[in-house]
């Protein structure tokens, strides 16, 4: 059954494949061949502003080795112009991609590249209306284009956001623009998890709810002070803090929203540590 015909009938677990450093993809290749048994794997866009393979490439390089595994390459607004983003979409159709996660993209300033010029040229809902554009064979103009493509489009939320109202209606408005799921960025307070997926029932969309494992107590804190929309609550501080390892933590957190209405699966985001993926995959396929 493919990806998107699972959202919303069966419990779906992705994931996301560490950064590929430079051109050496055979290590990614032999992370993905480790990986137990996974609904989707995500491929990220130079992440935090760092350099990595284009994702569309790499994922047409997964697609053809892996041809039973879904993968969901990320696309973001930071560094290509309306040309660049139509010219990479209809290259990444022809290279059979069938998924893209659009994103916005954190800025340049926060990576090595600290004179590497932004462009955002497009939001990400604006992306996601200008894909669906050329899903129905229209360019950015309104101008028809020779045959289609066929994305299937994921979009982020952000559920620990400060304002969850406006939130729920940025998906709204994504879902208006023809956002096929949401994959949320990790949480860790259960109850305003559980908030959260009561707000967004509603939209009728399926979640992946976002699941980082904690790797110490330093990550903990810089996460907490300078990611935008992640809280991490006090008493995961303190387990973290007294040497609780982090993928305990994630296994009791999935264990407490498992089941909970809204909730489509979770996106384990283990930031390339495929032992620790593991262990909560295998967790969750026996809940």
């Amino acid at each position: 059954m493919l990806l998107k015909e699972k959202l919303g009938k069966e419990f779906v677990i992705a994931t996301e494949l560490g950064g590929t450093v430079g051109t050496n993809i055979q290590k990614s290749l032999e992370d993905i061949k480790k990986y137990h048994k996974i609904d989707a794997l995500n491929v990220i866009d130079c992440a935090s502003a760092r350099l990595r393979i284009n994702s569309f490439a790499l994922a047409h390089i997964i697609q053809t080795e892996f041809p039973d595994l879904e993968v969901v390459p990320h696309l973001t607004c930071r560094d290509r112009s309306i040309l660049g983003l139509q010219a990479d979409l209809l290259g990444g159709h022809a290279l059979g991609i069938k998924y893209i996660l659009a994103t916005t993209g954190d800025a340049p300033h926060e990576g090595p590249y600290k004179t590497s010029k932004p462009v955002f040229n497009l939001s990400s809902m604006e992306l996601i209306k200008l894909i669906n554009n050329l899903n129905l064979g229209i360019d950015y103009n309104g101008e028809q284009i020779k045959g289609n493509t066929d994305f299937f489009v994921s979009a982020t939320a952000a559920p620990g956001t400060k304002s969850l109202d406006m939130e729920i209606d940025r998906m709204k408005r994504k879902i208006e623009a023809k956002a096929g799921f949401f994959q949320t960025q990790p949480m860790y307070d259960v109850q305003k998890t559980k908030t959260f997926l009561s707000k967004a029932k509603d939209l009728d969309a399926p979640i992946l709810l976002g699941v980082m494992p904690l790797k110490s107590i330093k990550m903990a804190q810089f996460m907490n002070e300078n990611v935008a929309g992640i809280e991490i609550p006090d008493d995961v501080m303190d387990k973290i803090g007294n040497g609780v390892k982090g993928v305990e933590i994630a296994k009791e957190f999935v264990k407490e929203i498992y089941g909970t209405e809204g909730l489509s699966g979770i996106h384990i985001m283990a930031l390339g540590d495929v032992n620790a993926t593991n262990e909560i995959i295998d967790y969750v396929r026996g809940l």
